[in-house]
């Protein structure tokens, strides 16, 4: 059986070069808002909403506050569940505010930016170490509904299901230590699950003869 960084290294190989929307030069507040926004969504719907309140100026903290409910709604309409999603927004320029400012709040240690955005309305675990690891550039893995198909297929997981469970098995199994490099390792690690996913071992028809982990796979090979 292949481990877990054997497995990254074929991630690596297939889809390395592929883009990825949150790659260390997105600014961190467009990072936060397309977190919030990509929940229950594609993320080609997210882009058109992040481009709708770019062109309206508004992807900065200060700017997206004075915005009425009813142009903030319209502006990330895109994104689906806008109504929703628009109040979370407000919740996390609120949380924003409350620590001093956007940079105030990412240069929080992770433990405790994690915690105040987790008691943030309308952020979960996976938003929540979204923008710790691609915002805040801080070590915490991002596991989600991707990282469960791909390692189950391969016969690997946690004895748990739940978003801790899976967290916390890839996370030793990687044997990362936290330090200085883990965050952009953590992030890498995310960003090649999902790519692949998305690409290659799709929920329907996945492509399983463009894949070099295919002999370890349970998929039934056509």
């Amino acid at each position: 059986m292949l481990t877990v960084p054997e497995i990254i290294a074929e991630l690596e190989a297939m889809h390395g070069q592929r883009e990825w929307h949150w790659w260390p030069e997105k600014p961190p507040f467009e990072v936060c808002v397309g977190a919030i926004l990509v929940q229950n969504t594609a993320w080609t719907n997210v882009e058109r909403a992040l481009e709708q309140l770019r062109a309206a100026g508004a992807l900065d903290p200060e700017r997206m506050a004075a915005l009425s409910d009813a142009e903030l709604q319209s502006l990330i309409r895109p994104s689906g569940q806008y109504r929703q999603k628009a109040r979370k927004l407000r919740a996390f320029l609120a949380t924003c505010a409350g620590a001093g400012g956007l940079d105030r709040l990412l240069a929080l240690p992770a433990g405790e930016l994690r915690s105040r955005l987790l008691q943030t309305w309308g952020i979960g675990p996976e938003t929540a170490d979204c923008i710790v690891c691609y915002a805040a550039r801080q070590p915490t893995l991002v596991v989600d509904a991707y990282t469960a198909r791909l390692f189950r297929r391969l016969g690997m997981g946690p004895t748990a299901e739940g978003y801790g469970a899976w967290q916390d098995w890839l996370v030793s199994s990687l044997s990362v230590a936290t330090d200085e490099g883990s965050a952009e390792w953590y992030a890498r690690v995310h960003a090649l699950i999902v790519l692949h996913a998305k690409h290659l071992c799709r929920k329907r028809n996945p492509r399983c003869g463009e894949c070099l982990l295919r002999r370890a796979c349970s998929v039934p090979k056509t």
